[in-house]
Order: structure tokens, then C-alpha cells, then sequence
């Protein structure tokens, strides 16, 4: 309650400011048009016109704030004005010259023509003076705020994306960056400006005005642009050393709330991808596990994780994940539990080698379909420790292959890595062990057994490109550690 009091006091205090303001220049404006129509001298200007003036200063105040006030000129929030704010002030005072020209002829007051011209012309400037000193202050004061760690940048993309990033930086404190250029392939548009910046060339311009201005930052600012232009234009961006790259998310998240200029994300995986990511059909795959008791092995993986996702998502029966490692079997499980209050979810900690165990869960949950995800898969790993690639991998498949024939499984579907082909390594020897296992078993059994191979999922745990982005990050650290020691010395 203090609080609301307290904003409610600056704003209502606001307020008053601008009407005092207001007050002083529509009376200031009044004698300053006299004062301009006879020479700037106050001793030539007739006594009858200062007394016309002097008689209806009072109501012409009055009418001219409550005309202002109308046109929200108190309500506005003037550090984000723009031309829609502009009109409104000059709305103002086209209204009130036109009720100083009712005023003057109704009343039969002398008054010379010209008054009607600078009065509101005098008035416009100082009540933009009021208004729009503050972007001009920020704009000052911005150019000198800048400290040691200012951020070079250069933005491309001169669309109205680039407009909304160079606004936002305009007014933001957070942003410490100094926009330098702009690229735009469209060549048109070069040699133009945008807010004072020019627009310096064409993608093929980037490297080069990079090491002109000392680029540390580069912002690709055009949400619009296709996946495979977006790499194009990333690899010729990262041809630039020590520099920070950031992309601008679509305009659609900035309407509904999801993204902030302040919020500018780094180039993800994503982007380097090189296509459109694939889309997955979920009507398929909620025909085929809907009312189903569906068993993942492995389910805190990242692989198996993401299949329980999938799983929770198209009306399952009965879910039960199946993990050794309880820490990513409590992740999923908040996880599921979250976002499907109502799923029937069932975490089971164990090990697909523990063949008694194993059989407990299937003779108890009776699965119809069976995802074993389950298995040791970094190769470096398992050619220092081949034999619990071979115990974990071929036998803890052979054991819950078993038991889906056993108890009688639909389905079971083993996740395989294209490791399994032609293998070179201990890991994708005992993968491609494990597709003999079930081809074994399909050839024997009522139970449908195939297998799917994965290649390097992107982004998934000790996956190469996670691993790369770690250490280029602490390379980054590290870099910007010893640029800031240099400049302290």
C-alpha cells in the first residue's frame, strides 16, 4: 500500500509539473508573438494589442490545459513518444488558436493577423521542448555513459526488426552498446541511414567494417529469414575474431511476451543446423501408444526422455519409465508431473542387467509396448570399460527382449545407433550385438521387434556440439578475463 502511495505521489507530482510547465509557456507563447511581430522590442508593440492579450491570458490558459489535457498530453509516457505524440501535441494547439480566434473576433478585441501563426508555432516548440527534452537528455547522456566494457556493435538486417533493436537500445540502460554499423543486402538501402546510423553494405561488407569499427558484437536482426540463409549469413559472422553473436527472435514472441530486445538470444544449435527442424507428426503417434501401458528403459536419458515426452502427450494408459540413474528419473519425473497432472506415471529405479528385477516389472505392469533406450553410449568411455559396454548394452537387451516375449509385449522397439554400422569401436559393436538380439528374437516370437538407429542427436548429453559450445564458452571467458586485466593495467 506504501508502495502504490509513493508511485501514485511521483506521478500525480509528474503531472502537476507539466501543467506548471504548460501554464508558463501558453503565456510565454501569448507575449513572445507580440514580441516577434514588432522586432523583438516590447516598447513597439501597441498597448491595445498587450491589453487584448492581458484580458484573455486567463481563460485562454484555462481552455489550452484543458485541451492538453484531452489530448492525453499529461497521461502520456513521454520517454517512449513518438510521431503519434507529435500529432497530438500539434492537435493542441491547432485547437487552441483556433479558440484565441473565436475568442479575440467574438469579444471584438483588436489583434493583428499574424498572431495566429506565431502564437501556435511558438507554443508547438516549447511544448515539445517540455515533451521530448528527455530523449534528447537520455540521447546525451547515452553517449557519454559508456564504460570500458561498451559493446561495439553492428547489426544485420535494416528492417523493422533493426528499428525495434536500435529503439530499444536507445532507451535501455541495461544494453551497454554502441551501435556502429548496419548490413543489408538490399542495395538500395546502402549508404542510407537508420537513427543516424549508415548502412555500410551487403553481407560481403560484414568482415570488413567489422575490423574497421572494432565489432565485438553482431546482432542478425531479420526474425523472418529462412534457415539456410541464417547459416549463411552466421559463418560469414563468425569469420569475425572475438566477436559475440546474437539472433533476434521472430516479431510474433515479442507480442506475446515470450522475447525482449533486452533478451537478445545467442546463436543456438538450432541455427547452425543448416534446415528447417523437422517436424513430428503427434497424430500418428497418439493413435499408435493411445490407452497403451507403454515401458521406457533408459527414460531419464536424453533420447529416452524425450520419448516420454512424446509418450505423455497423446493419451497414454499408463506410462513407467525405467532408469538406473535416479537423478534424471526425478528430472523427467517433476517434469511429467508438472505439465500432465493427470498422467499415470510410474518411476522405477533399476538396471536392464538385473534380470529378476526386470521380470517383476513386466509380470506387474504387463506393458503392450516396450522403447529400450536403456544402454552405455559415450565411445570413449566404453573403449576404457568394454565390458560393461557388453553387460549393460548386449546382455541388458537380451534380458528385457526376454521378458517382452515372456510377458507377452506387442511391441519392442530398440533405440540403435548408426555406430552399429560397419562398427569400429566397442560401443557400436555392442549396439550392433544388440539389433542380432532382437532380430533373433523377431524370427521366434510373437512379439514385433525392430530397431531404430539414431546419428548424433543434437544437443544431447556428451554429444559433440554441447561439448565444443562448453569449451568455446570458457575460451570466451578466459578471453574477456585477460582483455579486462590488460585494460586495468
Amino acid at each position: 500500500m506504501k508502495k502504490w502511495i509513493q508511485k501514485w505521489d511521483l506521478s500525480f507530482v509528474y503531472k502537476i509539473f507539466l501543467v506548471t510547465l504548460d501554464v508558463i509557456f501558453i503565456n510565454v507563447s501569448s507575449f513572445m508573438a507580440l514580441w516577434l511581430r514588432f522586432n523583438l522590442t516590447f516598447q513597439e508593440i501597441p498597448p491595445e494589442y498587450a491589453e487584448s492579450i492581458r484580458e484573455l491570458v486567463l481563460v485562454n490558459t484555462v481552455v489550452t490545459v484543458v485541451i492538453f489535457a484531452c489530448f492525453r498530453l499529461y497521461n502520456s509516457l513521454w520517454r517512449y513518444a513518438s510521431v503519434k505524440e507529435l500529432v497530438y501535441v500539434m492537435g493542441s494547439c491547432v485547437l487552441s488558436v483556433l479558440f484565441n480566434m473565436m475568442a479575440f473576433y467574438l469579444t471584438y478585441r483588436p489583434i493583428y493577423r499574424s498572431y495566429f501563426i506565431l502564437y501556435p508555432a511558438t507554443l508547438f516548440l516549447l511544448t515539445c521542448l517540455s515533451r521530448f527534452s528527455y530523449r534528447l537528455l537520455r540521447l546525451l547522456y547515452r553517449g557519454n555513459m559508456h564504460g570500458r566494457h561498451m559493446r561495439y556493435t553492428m547489426i544485420v538486417g535494416a528492417g523493422e526488426a533493426c528499428n525495434v533493436v536500435m529503439k530499444e537500445l536507445e532507451l535501455s540502460l541495461e544494453l551497454d552498446a554502441k551501435i556502429c554499423c548496419i548490413i543489408d543486402d538490399n542495395p538500395r538501402k546502402h549508404g542510407t541511414y537508420i537513427h543516424g546510423v549508415k548502412v555500410v553494405g551487403g553481407r560481403d561488407a560484414i568482415v570488413t567494417n567489422a575490423k574497421r569499427y572494432g565489432i565485438t558484437e553482431i546482432i542478425v536482426a531479420i526474425p523472418s529469414i529462412s534457415k539456410k540463409e541464417q547459416q549463411e549469413i552466421l559463418e560469414i559472422c563468425q569469420q569475425v575474431p572475438n566477436c559475440e553473436l546474437k539472433v533476434m527472435p521472430g516479431i510474433y514472441q515479442f507480442v506475446n511476451g515470450e522475447a525482449a530486445v533486452s533478451r537478445l538470444r545467442h546463436v543456438e544449435i538450432e541455427d547452425l543446423l543448416g534446415r528447417e527442424p523437422i517436424e513430428i507428426i503427434t497424430e500418428k503417434i497418439g493413435r499408435y501408444v493411445s490407452d497403451k501401458v507403454v515401458l521406457v528403459t533408459g527414460g531419464g536419458g536424453s533420447i529416452g526422455s524425450e520419448l516420454c515426452r512424446q509418450i505423455a502427450a497423446n493419451g497414454v494408459r499408463q506410462l513407467i519409465i525405467f532408469d538406473i540413474y535416479e537423478n534424471n528419473a526425478y528430472d523427467i519425473q517433476q517434469e511429467l508431473k508438472s505439465k500432465y497432472p493427470n498422467l499415470n506415471l510410474v518411476v522405477l529405479i533399476g538396471s536392464v542387467r538385473n534380470g529378476r528385477k526386470v521380470n517383476h516389472v513386466f509380470a506387474k505392469y504387463r506393458p503392450d509396448i516396450v522403447y529400450h533406450a536403456a544402454a552405455h553410449k559415450h565411445v570413449p568411455l566404453m573403449e576404457d570399460s568394454p565390458n560393461e559396454a557388453i553387460k549393460n548394452n548386449v546382455f541388458g537387451t537380451y534380458k528385457t527382449a526376454l521378458a517382452a516375449d515372456r510377458f507377452g509385449v506387442k511391441k519392442f522397439v530398440l533405440i540403435s545407433t548408426d555406430k552399429a554400422v560397419n562398427p569400429t569401436n566397442i560401443m557400436g559393436a555392442s549396439k550392433r550385438i544388440c539389433e542380432m538380439v532382437i532380430q533373433t528374437f523377431a524370427n521366434h516370437s510373437k512379439t514385433e521387434y525392430v530397431a531404430v538407429r539414431f546419428g548424433n542427436v543434437l544437443g544431447s548429453n556428451g554429444s559433440v556440439i554441447p561439448y565444443f559450445g562448453n569449451r568455446l564458452r570458457r575460451a570466451a571467458r578466459c578471453w574477456s578475463l585477460i582483455r579486462t586485466s590488460y585494460v586495468t593495467l
